[in-house]
């Protein structure tokens, strides 16, 4: 078994963004929060929490977490950063069925299940966490664009602030993650101009894997990839 970051005696913090798992309210039905609260509220802070005069600072993100890097303005801080199923969210980078089921979700179950619970219920459909409502919208509206929000009118200067940041970043994508295909990576991640970019495209089988999908980089049996991370990080101390 492969040790941990921790367990090989780096300081490591996890977090909640507000609204999710131990930050989650009582009820999200009227919880205003959005996709951008969860980087410049929380991210934001957790960088002002762990950024030192003398030891590096990096950031490990699944999904999300490669758009919320761009989002932050402390993120000169960061000395390397680490992505996996990071893409651009629309439909058309899927596999052609994987878009008649993520078009079926954006445009009739999700309107569903908000309108009778005032956020996205997730939970109940067997899919992770429940997202409130400001975070779905946000998502279902970028979504709809082939590169994300960069394309959204109504969020002008997102590619400058994109262009902005210089941190060094390694992007990982399996092939069979359906919702960030590495096309759809690169379509979102072209965006940090400014940064030493490295894509990587994994096939499970050569890895003896069964299947990673888009939410199995974590997981225990996927602990062949995590080497990886902590040599990349290593090249960046």
């Amino acid at each position: 078994m492969l040790n941990t970051p921790a367990e090989l005696g780096l300081d490591v913090i996890t977090f909640d963004y507000r609204g999710i798992g131990r930050s989650a309210p009582a009820s999200l039905k009227g919880f205003d929060v959005d996709f951008r609260d969860w980087a410049r509220k929380d991210l934001q802070a957790v960088v002002d929490k762990m950024r030192s005069k003398t030891l590096p600072l990096f950031l490990l993100g699944h999904s999300y977490g490669g758009h919320a890097l761009g989002l932050i303005d402390n993120h000169q801080h960061i000395n390397a950063a680490y992505f996996f199923g990071t893409g651009a969210g629309w439909h058309g980078w899927m596999p052609k069925a994987e878009r008649l089921r993520v078009q079926l979700m954006w445009h009739v179950v999700a309107p569903l299940i908000t309108r009778v619970q005032g956020f996205l219920g997730w939970s109940k459909l067997g899919m992770g966490e429940d997202l409130p409502l400001g975070v779905y919208k946000q998502w279902k509206r970028w979504c709809g664009f082939p590169h994300y929000f960069f394309d959204d009118e109504q969020y002008p200067g997102m590619q400058d602030k994109f262009a902005d940041v210089k941190t060094p970043i390694k992007a990982v994508n399996a092939i069979d993650d359906k919702w960030a295909m590495p096309r759809s990576r690169d379509a979102f991640v072209k965006y940090y101009q400014g940064s030493v970019r490295i894509s990587e495209d994994i096939n499970p089988k050569n890895l003896g894997l069964i299947t990673i999908g888009h939410m199995g980089y974590f997981r225990r049996q996927s602990q062949v990839l995590w080497p990886d991370i902590l040599n990349y990080f290593e090249n960046h101390s």
